[in-house]
């Protein structure tokens, strides 16, 4: 299986580079499996697409404003920290732009309340930084730093808070888990009115997320890490809705990551918190997961590999050809997809 196959021509005006001002007015393409065709919609319908007794799932965590620019202690030059995973303490896993200037022992500046030293170089370039600050980390970060939106969005975000989802809570990712951007207060009261369960993971999201793949053959891909917690509550409503014959629908890939990795081979997932690297590409068999709500993801990526194993390839390429003709938003700001 080659990373080529994974490969479709999208037009560069059809990456969205703002959100909608209405969060569930996203257009939402409907892919059924079974009957092998899509039905166009706006994403509030999803309602009408969730039975009594279901569950979906969806990814509490809440985006830091993990870009920081700084200069060398003495020198004038800027210097972009992105954070990317705390380790312990004040010690964090960081991207360093430009990195080669950047030592093991350097000091690195902010302002009169936070400086960082780098106390590592990891083999893929990556600092270790220990962060040496006055007051609480979390307020200056608050006031210091700025939002890491992915690379192809090039326009500045007006409000901040359109790049979190509405049930977001737990801080740590570097990016949003952009399916349940979608969702607003008064989406998820119709769910919950008509008898769909609700159920809250956290995955922090790391810049992995964006890695391209850089090799021919998909299976010698290395997956990045990233920390996970499924409760024992959480456990017991997804396993009672299986028992019940009812279906368990991821929201986001990052919640998929979850729910596949904490599940055993009987089908039964069970309370973790944890690192995941699970790579899911076509072959792959779901343990856990009847459905999918997610965003239109990038050509050759690790995410329309995962889509591509629970809808087959041949079947995601064909709707994602139709969403460019149709002319749908495609990535972080985009429409979405409900694979069912």
């Amino acid at each position: 299986m080659k990373t080529s196959d994974f490969y479709y021509d999208l037009p560069h005006e059809l990456i969205a580079q703002t959100p909608l001002k209405n969060r569930q007015k996203s257009r939402m393409m409907v892919l059924d499996r079974s009957k092998d065709f899509v039905e166009h919609k706006v994403f509030e319908d999803i309602v009408d697409y969730i039975n009594p007794g279901d569950t979906l799932v969806l990814n509490d965590t809440k985006v830091i404003p993990a870009r920081l620019f700084g200069h060398r202690v003495g020198k004038e030059e800027k210097i972009e920290i992105l954070l990317l995973k705390q380790l312990e303490d004040d010690k964090w896993q960081t991207l360093v732009k430009p990195g080669k200037k950047c030592k093991v022992n350097d000091i690195i500046e902010f302002d009169e309340t936070l400086k960082l030293k780098i106390v590592d170089i990891l083999e893929d370039g990556q600092r270790v930084v220990k962060f040496i600050y006055d007051g609480i980390f979390n307020e200056i970060l608050d006031r210091l730093g700025t939002m890491p939106l992915p690379p192809y969005i090039t326009e500045k975000l007006d409000d901040p808070d359109r790049y979190q989802t509405v049930y977001s809570k737990h801080e740590g990712s570097a990016a949003a888990p952009t399916a349940g951007l979608h969702f607003t207060k008064e989406v998820l009261k119709k769910l919950e009115e008509k008898g769909v369960n609700l159920v809250y993971v956290t995955l922090h999201v790391g810049l992995g997320t964006f890695r391209p793949v850089k090799v021919d053959d998909v299976t010698k891909h290395q997956m990045h890490s990233e920390y996970y917690i499924i409760t024992k509550e959480a456990c017991d409503i997804i396993n009672n809705t299986k028992k019940q014959g009812k279906r368990v629908i991821a929201v986001g890939t990052t919640s998929c990551r979850v729910l596949e990795s904490a599940t055993d081979d009987n089908g039964v997932i069970h309370p973790h918190a944890e690192e995941t690297s699970i790579f899911i590409y076509p072959g792959y068999k779901f343990k856990m997961i009847d459905g999918l709500l997610t965003n239109f993801h990038l050509p050759e990526s690790t995410l329309i590999m995962l889509v591509s194993a629970l809808a087959t390839k041949d079947k995601i390429m064909k709707a994602y050809k139709i969403a460019v003709e149709e002319k749908y938003r495609f990535f972080s700001f985009g429409d979405c997809m409900l694979i069912l």
